[in-house]
């Protein structure tokens, strides 16, 4: 086990070296499309560092620009299963700009942050949200406001869903899920409580090999009211959820059920 985590731990500090350079010295320079590539290799070689598979389960339409993308929140993992699907700049709490290397790149590939504690910053981000939805833009939020085990979802936020109301442009919400190599629901990246960054990403080595679950459900239509908005998104992530934890894994320690998911 040790040996394998080592393993894991040199790879992943070669695949982050890599990325640095890609980001000083190639993102810059490239054209959008390439820069997203580049994000979506990038984060597909991350997860194959950290011995996680993406599995994404898509039974209706996924909406590519001009939406805002509305997930549950487990870990810092997150980010990166979702940029091995489709690249979409992210917001995120100013604490993470300050992340080593994780931090640099996020900011360097566009993610948007924002201090919670101050309301003035919000309405900033809730207008510069806004106009890039407006412009055609995609942009991903976890309106929970922070991570869970993901076991059961925390209360939305409506507050930066008053971007979309905004741009009167739709919402797809989007599920996450981590699984064990046993079919269980992980908790191993939770990234709760007083847990540091390299002690979740100790447990995530050592839990591996893990699959990330990444379900997305039909696109919400515009709406006018952010609060209506927020249960709609709410509710369409938690049914995901719960048809993830139904169909594909069992929480028990003593049963194991899989079955493909359908729509």
């Amino acid at each position: 086990m040790m040996m394998q985590v080592s393993l894991r731990i040199v790879r992943l500090i070669f695949h982050l070296v890599r990325g640095m350079a890609l980001a000083a010295f190639v993102f810059p320079r490239a054209a959008r499309a390439r820069q997203q590539q580049l994000v979506r290799d990038w984060s597909q070689g991350l997860l194959k560092a950290c011995g996680v598979t993406l599995i994404v389960h898509q039974p209706g339409e996924a909406l590519e620009r001009g939406v805002m993308l509305v997930g549950n929140h487990v870990s810092w993992l997150d980010i990166y299963v979702i940029n091995a699907w489709q690249p979409v700049p992210f917001v995120a709490k100013a604490e993470v700009e300050k992340w080593p290397i994780l931090g640099w790149l996020a900011k360097t590939i566009g993610t948007i942050f924002i201090r919670r504690d101050k309301r003035s910053d919000a309405r900033r981000i809730v207008q510069q949200l806004a106009d890039v939805l407006k412009s055609g833009e995609t942009i991903c939020i976890f309106p929970e406001g922070t991570t869970s085990d993901g076991t059961s979802l925390l209360p939305f936020h409506a507050n930066l869903l008053q971007a979309p109301v905004l741009a009167m442009i739709a919402v797809q919400p989007i599920c996450l899920l981590y699984e064990d190599a046993q079919g269980r629901q992980s908790l191993a990246p939770a990234y709760i409580g007083d847990i540091s960054l390299l002690a979740s990403l100790i447990s995530i080595l050592r839990a591996a090999p893990l699959t990330a679950h990444l379900y997305v459900t039909a696109p919400l239509e515009a709406c006018d009211q952010r609060r209506e908005l927020a249960m709609r998104a709410q509710a369409a992530v938690q049914g995901a959820l719960q048809k993830l934890q139904r169909q594909r894994v069992v929480l028990s320690d003593t049963a194991v059920v899989k079955a493909e998911v359908s729509g």
